[in-house]
């Protein structure tokens, strides 16, 4: 059944805040949510909360527990891939752990991609990537963060997405996540460095050659230098609170 667009309006604030205090531990692992309960708080139809519930569950913040209701669920069965759930913990107490995991993921998948993608992306894409990359230069030196941000997503989303590893593509929201939440919360350089953006330059260069190998050596570089740049503000207690 589709959910009315009035309904979703209403849904979206109150799924934001339910899945902040469960990520954030305001809702601990095991506490019972009744419909009751929550449409007193938040003033809506038992149907607009359902659906919301819905919601919740579907990225099983919360699970059904016959004659109790819908319980809290623990964070090892939390859905770690969906976007809304990675922005919520890369805003709450545990981003450093976040952080961390979603920059080794990046590690481990983002050189390889770029190599499949030097084998195997069409002829557009190559072009793409190369365009988007003298982009990431021009926005870079100019300082426009905002628009650096767009415009280096869509770099890695292409990349993954052009890899010709399907599994690899699906990570493209994981990826737009974690480049949004660095910048967002101040961890970029008003001027990005120049290491980056040659190297962002180099990983096109070979994309646009064919160069398999190439592309997984500079994008290796370009992703142990994030790793280190967040171990050295881990190190330092340099994360925003």
């Amino acid at each position: 059944m589709q959910i009315p667009s009035g309904a979703t309006v209403l849904q979206e604030p109150i799924v934001e805040t339910l899945g902040r205090e469960i990520i954030d531990g305001v809702l601990s692992p095991g506490d019972r949510l009744t419909l009751e309960a929550l449409q007193s708080r938040f003033g809506v139809s038992r149907t607009v909360m359902r659906d919301c519930m819905r919601v919740l569950e579907s990225l099983r913040l919360v699970y059904p527990k016959r004659r109790i209701g819908l319980v809290v669920q623990e964070s090892r069965f939390w859905n770690a891939y969906d976007r809304r759930v990675i922005r919520w913990r890369l805003a709450g107490p545990g981003r450093e752990r976040q952080f961390t995991e979603l920059t080794e993921l990046r590690v481990a998948v983002e050189p390889l991609a770029a190599a499949g993608a030097a084998r195997r992306a069409t002829a557009q894409a190559r072009e793409e990537i190369t365009s988007l990359a003298q982009q990431l230069r021009s926005l870079g030196e100019a300082g426009e963060l905002e628009k650096f941000l767009a415009v280096d997503i869509a770099f890695h989303s292409l990349l993954l997405r052009a890899s010709g590893n399907s599994m690899f593509a699906e990570l493209d929201g994981v990826v737009a996540e974690v480049l949004s939440g660095r910048t967002h919360q101040g961890m970029m350089p008003f001027h990005p460095r120049e290491e980056a953006l040659a190297e962002h330059e180099a990983v096109a260069a070979a994309v646009a050659d064919a160069d398999g190998p190439g592309a997984e050596r500079h994008m290796q570089v370009l992703v142990d230098e994030v790793r280190a740049a967040l171990e050295h503000r881990l190190h330092n207690g340099q994360l925003p609170d």
